[in-house]
C-alpha cells in the first residue's frame, strides 16, 4: 500500500525539522531565533514536492492543488509539534519548556501542552502563508493565456 504524496512530504517536513532542531541542540545554536525561523524552508521544501507531484500526475485544478498543500503542510507541522511534545517529556518535561520559554516569547511560566498548542496555531499559520505563496508560484508557472 502507497501512502498519499501528502503525508509523505508532510513526513519529510516533520523528518526536516526534526533533525534540523536536533543538530542545532547539539551544536548550542538552539538558542539563536534567527536560526529557529530557517525550518520554514522545509515546509516549503514539502509543499513544493507536493505540488511538483500533482503538476507530474495532470493535476492543474487550482482547489484540488491548493487543498493538497495545505494538507501536507498541515501534516508536517502537526508531526513536529507532536515531536515536540514526546521530546519535551523526554528531557524534562515543564522544567524544559521553561528553558525554552528563556528565547521563546512566551510570558509566565508555560506548560509543555500550552508551549505545543501556541507552536501548533504558529505553524498552521505559517502552513497557510507558505500554501498560499506556493499557489501563487505554480499558478503563474501553469497560467495559460
Amino acid at each position: 500500500m502507497k501512502l498519499p504524496k501528502e503525508i509523505t512530504n508532510g513526513f519529510l517536513i516533520f523528518l526536516g525539522i526534526g533533525i534540523y532542531f536536533l543538530l542545532m541542540n547539539v551544536l548550542g545554536l538552539a538558542d539563536l531565533f534567527y536560526l529557529r525561523v530557517l525550518n520554514v524552508f522545509f515546509i516549503f521544501y514539502g509543499v513544493n514536492r507536493t505540488m511538483q507531484m500533482n503538476i507530474h500526475e495532470g493535476e492543474t485544478n487550482f482547489v484540488s492543488n491548493a487543498v493538497s498543500a495545505m494538507t501536507t503542510s498541515v501534516v508536517g507541522v502537526c508531526m513536529s509539534v507532536f515531536g515536540l511534545l514526546v521530546y519535551s517529556y523526554a528531557r524534562g518535561g515543564d522544567a524544559y519548556v521553561k528553558t525554552l520559554s528563556e528565547t521563546f516569547l512566551f510570558g509566565g511560566n508555560p506548560s509543555v501542552p500550552t508551549c505545543c498548542i501556541c507552536l501548533l496555531f504558529e505553524g498552521i499559520a505559517s502552513s497557510v502563508i507558505v500554501t498560499l505563496m506556493m499557489m501563487l508560484y505554480w499558478n503563474n508557472k501553469l497560467a495559460a493565456d
